[in-house]
């Protein structure tokens, strides 16, 4: 667990600014969210999984998911069955910029693992190796791994696929404390990861419920894990990756933004969203994230109503002012 002062020195050898990662999330930790996660400050951020064959043939919107941004630190997680696929889209990836290529190997969509992908290689360990393999070979950056603590709960055996990872050249790893068929049910199980942790020497992130300071402390004391990933807790919080690391660390407490500098911020990502992806797309896109703003914020349900409903021609600029302007987040 990190102490008052530092973090893991292994963190720190891969590029990582600190002990709490950015999780990658369909829909949700684009360039745009990820900019502004950035400048409030991560250890790492991690794009939207990226399909491999659908990045080598140029596919726009998967394409879409891979730009890396303002140049911050960058992982892009890669997703696929078949490792030629997956280490040409890593070498792509690589040459673009990518600090690190992360393999999912735990998102358990039916839509992924019905392709054998995701957490369907928790099935099939030396397929998963071989990807594993495929993936490092054609690299320089450091590869790291996402998975899950096993297919269910008769199959709880992913400490014996982490230390074939180790061994095959994958330098992180990152596990979600839960299997792949309770999805994101229940609680995540922390302890069930320290089994994990001492079944190899690269460093593990725990992931899986962490929202804050106190459950991040709670994860790293149960599993022994070297830092944590945080996902569905940023939601309407860009800045809780950089809360939680100085918390951790001893750092500079990083405050929730209220008032005016809350209103400059969802204008800001509002602006950003749809200079990304056009005023219709862009404005879609906004609803969850202003709706998180909203949910965290508790603004009147009318004002939610307005945002949520309107038309596909997006969210107007001046709607998402007066939303922000009454945003208030609690201390």
């Amino acid at each position: 667990m990190p102490d008052s002062a530092s973090f893991d020195p292994r963190l720190a050898a891969l590029g990582l600014t600190g002990p709490v990662v950015m999780a990658p999330m369909a829909g949700i930790t684009d360039r745009p969210f990820r900019d502004l996660v950035g400048r409030f400050g991560a250890g790492l951020m991690v794009s939207e999984m990226v399909a491999s064959r659908e990045m080598v043939e140029a596919k726009p919107s998967v394409r879409t998911r891979a730009e890396l941004g303002l140049g911050q630190g960058t992982a892009v997680q890669i997703a696929g069955r078949d490792p030629v696929w997956m280490a040409r889209a890593a070498s792509m990836l690589a040459d673009r910029g990518a600090r690190l290529i992360d393999i999912n190997m735990g998102c358990p969509a039916k839509k992924v693992t019905g392709g054998l992908s995701g957490s369907a290689l928790l099935r099939d360990h030396d397929h998963a190796l071989r990807l594993i393999e495929a993936v490092v070979k054609a690299v320089d950056v450091p590869v790291t791994l996402k998975t899950r603590l096993g297919w269910d709960d008769d199959t709880r055996d992913t400490a014996a696929l982490a230390a074939r990872a180790e061994g095959a050249g994958i330098r992180m790893l990152t596990i979600h404390g839960r299997t792949r068929c309770q999805f994101y049910k229940g609680r995540a199980d922390w302890a069930a990861i320290r089994p994990i942790v001492e079944a190899v020497t690269i460093p593990v992130l725990a992931n899986g419920d962490v929202v804050d300071a106190a459950t991040a402390r709670a994860a790293l004391s149960a599993s022994g894990a070297a830092g944590v990933m945080v996902g569905r807790g940023i939601r309407g919080r860009p800045w809780a990756c950089a809360a939680i690391g100085a918390d951790l660390t001893g750092g500079t407490p990083v405050r929730a933004p209220d008032g005016a500098a809350l209103l400059d911020l969802v204008r800001g990502h509002h602006d950003a969203m749809l200079s990304f992806y056009g005023a219709e797309l862009g404005g879609r896109v906004a609803r969850k994230h202003l709706g998180w703003y909203m949910d965290h914020a508790g603004t009147p349900p009318g004002m939610r109503r307005r945002v949520l409903t309107a038309s596909a021609g997006g969210v107007a600029p001046l709607l998402a002012d007066a939303l922000a302007a009454r945003l208030r987040v609690a201390a």
